[in-house]
């Protein structure tokens, strides 16, 4: 997985832009019964909020060291108890099943195999009570955005530079203080083959966190699916 360690200090920074996420995830939890569980729970961002909203205990796992540990200062500063574990979502294995399984701000995109996504998905499938959800977000990519931002140099939130590798479905992320993190696009019918392959169903796809239908300005795939 492509994650850049040294990222996890401005993470913050980051991530201020993404809010509208966190009141999606938390109606999707308070809807569920049973175990939540967040993959790439980073900072604490999400899994926080959905938390405090819902009063219950989130599971929340993360492959970055320095993230699980922001996420553990972050959860202490609010008064909440995250259930906080150091582990790759590819060996993804729960105690019990769970109700909800969610993965935000589009952290399905650092793994960049099929082979590897599709781990994911079964083992998500696998980890699920009847009748439960998995439910994640994803850009929804663009060749018209990627042709204007391909080298280009951005100042906004973390300084870096963009650079697309479109036969390699990827894009890098190249800090001017150091570093490269790397993001793997899909499109929404790859999405919709996990689905069908991990043997879940789909409930909805969104363009946005608002529950707007998908159309074709939707910058957003927002999917929720469930178990057969």
């Amino acid at each position: 997985m492509s994650w850049y360690e040294g990222m996890s200090e401005r993470y913050d920074e980051w991530s201020a832009h993404m809010t509208a996420d966190v009141p999606f995830y938390a109606g999707l939890a308070g809807e569920t019964d049973g175990t939540l569980v967040e993959l790439a729970v980073g900072d604490g961002r999400v899994a926080i909020a959905v938390a405090q909203a819902t009063g219950r205990r989130v599971i929340g796992i993360d492959s970055s060291p320095s993230m699980i540990d922001r996420a553990r200062r972050s959860a202490d500063a609010a008064g909440v108890e995250l259930d906080l574990r150091l582990g790759d979502m590819r060996e993804l294995e729960l105690d019990e099943p769970a109700g909800l399984i969610y993965c935000p701000f589009r952290a399905l995109l650092h793994l960049s195999t099929w082979a590897d996504r599709r781990n994911v998905f079964e083992r998500v499938a696998r980890s699920l009570r009847p009748g439960g959800r998995f439910a994640w977000n994803v850009f929804a990519f663009d060749h018209h955005v990627a042709v204007a931002n391909d080298g280009a140099h951005l100042d906004d939130r973390v300084p870096h530079r963009l650079h697309y590798d479109v036969p390699d479905n990827r894009i890098d992320i190249i800090l001017d203080d150091g570093g490269t993190s790397s993001l793997w696009w899909a499109t929404k019918n790859e999405w919709l083959g996990l689905i069908d392959v991990a043997g879940l169903e789909l409930e909805a796809l969104y363009g946005d966190f608002d529950r707007t239908p998908l159309c074709p300005t939707s910058g957003e795939y927002v999917f929720v699916t469930t178990t057969r």
